[in-house]
């Protein structure tokens, strides 16, 4: 029998398909059965369009054989088959497909009636079939096309060409045999014929499709003979025998859960699927379930987990929703599909309309996928100002999970992403609750509408534990005014915060600023005014002392029953610089740091009077200040020894 060349390229094509295009060998398998329900799918069309009778949904399936010994895996269906001249044009030439053909013939054709409503035709680039060869070194061919006498096969070893001749098949359909490759040093091909990896491949990548997938599975159970005497004798503990037989089973699912109407699911459904498909034991917080058709048109299915992956927050996490093309799954995590401040979103979107390249496994970065993209993000934000809106407590339990990741996504990008959410952000408040409202987590938008008429800012405090923000002597005199502050815990928040700058038209301003712009009172005015000048030496001997540790030291009113405090000057904060100085840089920054001194306390009485008999003394007053005042931040004295001996001389 003559061999025939393929009629498109040459060995070089085929080679590149078959170890450049595809990533993984194992999505072979998906290939083949994909082509396989096309070619149910396209009979099914035909019977609708043509009237044919007899033909319902429920008679087809897809069938697969493993034979261990003789190392074949076939692939057989009962769809359109071809004839001799579909198989000459569809699998002698690479890259020439029916299925692309078919679905353009069916665009053209009159739909009034709606027959091709429910059909999908995954396969459109032709290249998927030749998958087959990188994990065998022949593919047969058998295929008896529908209202046809005859049955052709179609054989290959490769790049080298191709034998036709007639041959035998009962029934329309297509049957497609691989003799696997032998086992390598690198490859262990033998996989490919265990009932445990073809079902575990099935469920990963063709698990929805809308036929039956079916084997011959290995089963066993007791050996029962009706015949059999009683020997009363004889051992009734002993162990049964078991005998071994072969039982049909469907692999797939077929009905993917999102595309079910959402009317017929339960919670419970939803709960349940999330937790076996992405291995948690946890509800998730929110379910996403949306069905899109227009000019791009997708059904996707997200949840909001109820607690984050033990990984989330470190390198090894990957972020992606699944992405499905007619229930076939593409990818495993297409990251396109999500920005980095939703990536702790999981589920998956199923889509006809993506632009897939010739593998079918990697994604061109079309306008199809950007525009499911941009409709996913508008999407999960609506639900989550939903899930704030309504749920307070849901809500609070989910930023304590990811509320981080949207800080993050505040700052990245110098705040291009700050209008979409920053009214996600919520934070602890200094505000008592009412009664009814048992959270003290605020919006900003809240904070806002209960803002004082003559406040300024929107006023914040940054610090390791809310406990410890609260007792911040900086914090003082807001309180007494009534001004509520909000509390920020993660390093990022301060950065997030200047990203901001504000919202709704009031500006951040941390109690730890130089300045916090308090109106004061003419009295409270001019009392300051005459004790700054009374101090003004003082002061400058005390700035002189601490040698450039401080940019300046003042007296305060920010400050009640506190002596001290340190405040920044400037655009670096006091957290910030302990923030930057934690990571790996080559020099360490630092805060203009200003010593306040509250002016209302009798330390500066003490001071003033040792600044005219003892300035020595005033020298170790001043140390021992700056380094509580580090204390209260959250910082170590720059020399331990000394802050300790100091305090110790003072107590003789």
């Amino acid at each position: 029998m003559a061999k025939k060349q393929f009629k498109a390229e040459s060995k070089r094509l085929l080679d590149l398909m078959i170890n450049s295009i595809y990533t993984h060998k194992e999505i072979f398998l998906r290939e083949l059965i994909s082509n396989a329900s096309d070619a149910i799918d396209k009979l099914y069309y035909r019977s609708l369009a043509d009237g044919l009778s007899g033909m319902n949904r429920e008679d087809f399936s897809i069938r697969i054989d493993a034979d261990r010994e003789g190392r074949t895996l076939t692939i057989t269906d009962n769809g359109i088959g071809m004839t001799k001249e579909e198989m000459e044009k569809n699998l002698g030439t690479i890259a020439r497909s029916g299925s692309l053909d078919f679905k353009a013939a069916m665009e053209q054709a009159d739909t009034k009636s709606g027959t091709g409503d429910d059909i999908d035709i995954i396969g459109q680039f032709g290249v998927g079939f030749y998958s087959a060869f990188m994990v065998s070194d022949k593919v047969t061919v058998v295929s008896r096309a529908f209202g046809a006498d005859e049955a052709w096969q179609w054989e290959s070893t490769g790049a080298d060409g191709y034998t036709m001749k007639e041959a035998q098949k009962d029934g329309h359909g297509t049957e497609i045999t691989l003799v696997i490759k032998a086992d390598t040093d690198d490859e262990r091909y033998t996989e490919f014929l265990e009932e445990y990896r073809i079902r575990t491949l099935i469920r990963k990548y063709s698990d929805y499709i809308r036929y039956p997938i079916q084997m011959m599975v290995e089963r066993s159970r007791p050996v029962e003979d009706p015949e059999a005497v009683v020997d009363e004798g004889a051992d009734q503990n002993a162990a049964p025998q078991y005998e071994t037989y072969y039982e049909l089973e469907t692999l797939n699912s077929m009905v993917p859960l999102w595309k079910k109407q959402k009317s017929s699911l339960t919670d419970e459904d939803y709960n349940q699927f999330y937790k076996e498909k992405y291995y948690d034991m946890t509800d998730p917080v929110k379910v996403i379930h949306t069905n899109v058709e227009g000019v791009i048109s997708y059904t996707a299915l997200l949840f909001i987990p109820g607690q984050a992956p033990y990984n989330y927050y470190s390198k090894d996490f990957e972020k992606g929703l699944q992405l499905y093309s007619s229930g076939v799954m593409i990818m495993d995590r297409c990251p396109d599909l999500l920005p980095d401040y939703f990536s702790f979103v999981r589920g998956l979107v199923d889509s006809q309309d993506l632009s897939l390249n010739i593998s079918r496994e990697m994604l061109q970065h079309d306008r199809q996928l950007k525009a499911i993209a941009q409709r996913l993000e508008k999407k999960i934000r609506s639900e989550l100002l939903e899930l704030l809106n309504k749920d307070r407590e849901s809500y609070a339990a989910f930023f304590k999970n990811f509320g981080l990741q949207l800080k993050y996504g505040v700052y990245e990008g110098f705040g291009m992403n700050k209008d979409k959410l920053q009214d996600l952000l919520i934070y602890y408040s200094s505000r008592e609750p009412e009664e009814e409202d048992e959270s003290r987590m605020a919006t900003l938008a809240e904070y806002v509408s209960r803002m004082k008429e003559e406040q300024k800012y929107i006023y914040y405090a940054v610090g390791e534990s809310v406990e410890k923000i609260d007792k911040m002597p900086q914090t003082e005199v807001l309180k007494d005014k009534g001004y509520e502050i909000l509390y920020m815990t993660d390093d990022v928040d301060e950065f997030a915060i200047q990203m901001l700058r504000e919202f709704d038209g009031k500006e951040f301003k941390s109690v730890s600023a130089d300045d916090l712009e308090i109106e004061e009172t003419d009295e409270e005015k001019e009392a300051a005014k005459k004790k700054e000048e009374d101090t003004k030496d003082l002061l400058a001997y005390m700035k002189d002392c601490l040698e450039g540790k401080v940019t300046d030291v003042k007296l305060t009113q920010r400050l009640k029953s506190h002596p001290v405090c340190l405040t920044a000057r400037g655009g670096l904060s006091i957290e910030m610089e302990k923030v930057l100085n934690a990571m790996p840089m080559d020099e360490k920054v630092k805060a203009e740091r200003v010593l306040e001194i509250n002016a209302n306390h009798k330390i500066v009485d003490t001071l003033q009077a040792l600044y005219q008999t003892d300035k020595e003394k005033v020298k170790t007053y001043a140390s021992i200040l700056y380094d509580e005042a580090l204390l209260i931040e959250g910082l170590h004295p720059e020399d331990p020894v000394a802050f300790a001996t100091a305090v110790c001389e003072l107590m003789i």
